[in-house]
């Protein structure tokens, strides 16, 4: 148990908001060893399968008078529902809660003025609902050692963490790991459209679209290689492989379109942040 920071968990974890991200936390939390009991879900529009787990101690929104304060606060809410949802989720939180969010575009000091305590704020990605999610996370400077340590067990139940000092990173985390599985599915779907292009009947290319996206982040997960070098033992000179990287890499390429689309959703979450 002492290798297992979910067990060594004692306080209440009140997870507010349990939609496709926050149920995939709850679900990676339980599976990795947390005391169901030690759970509380807020949500108006709780899914059968969450309301399944109060047979095992979780309990559905809980009263304020039976439940506050409590030892973390996981906010998982829609970010334009937060102004309301977090004045009544204040109720829950004292000077010793640590809240933990993973709102895009809500800065620690929005979280500290509608929730108070001290607050980290998290990036996390929509693998996470597999397990293979990639979470960026920064603290506060009230947040204690071990209020980080309950944070980076709670948020590595989905994937990866990785945590940084300054905030201001976090505008261009969510422009390239937040919203980077949309690329990937974007690369998907137009490899399967060139194929169809090319002559391949469509679901031929779609399956081999699928698979060849998902195999190939399935060997850059396993490998130590570097991407570039990868790429570079697929591309023999001459080759096909050359033959179409020409194109990618050329001018205007890949590398630009993807240097633009990374600017546009860093700004956004710049303006959405105020």
């Amino acid at each position: 148990m002492a290798n297992n920071p979910l067990q060594n968990i004692t306080g209440t974890i009140l997870l507010a908001g349990a939609g496709k991200m926050g149920g995939a936390m709850l679900t990676g939390w339980l599976s990795g060893g947390l005391d169901p009991r030690r759970v509380a879900v807020m949500d108006p529009h709780i899914a059968p399968e969450i309301s399944a787990l109060a047979a095992k101690g979780v309990a559905l929104n809980p009263d304020v008078k039976t439940a506050g304060p409590v030892e973390t606060l996981v906010v998982a809410v829609k970010p334009q529902m937060f102004r309301d949802a977090g004045a009544r989720l204040k109720a829950f939180v004292s000077d010793k809660t640590s809240v933990v969010s993973i709102m895009a575009g809500t800065t620690i000091a929005s979280l500290q003025e509608v929730c108070g305590g001290a607050v980290v704020r998290a990036m996390p990605n929509t693998p996470a609902a597999i397990g293979r999610g990639i979470t960026v996370a920064v603290a506060a400077n009230n947040v204690s050692p071990a209020q980080r340590a309950v944070a980076d067990a709670l948020l590595r139940a989905t994937g990866a963490v990785e945590w940084v000092e300054d905030e201001d990173l976090m505008d261009a985390v969510t422009a390239v790991s937040g919203s980077g599985p949309a690329y990937v599915f974007l690369l998907a779907e137009e490899l399967a459209r060139a194929g169809i292009e090319a002559g391949l009947p469509e679901p031929l290319a779609t399956k081999l679209a699928r698979e060849t996206v998902a195999g190939s982040g399935e060997l850059l997960h396993r490998s130590e290689l570097p991407s570039s070098t990868l790429r570079q033992n697929v591309t023999s000179p001459g080759g096909t492989t050359a033959a179409a990287l020409g194109v990618l890499m050329g001018e205007p390429g890949l590398r630009e379109l993807m240097i633009r689309a990374i600017a546009a959703a860093t700004q956004r979450s710049k303006e959405l942040a105020k």
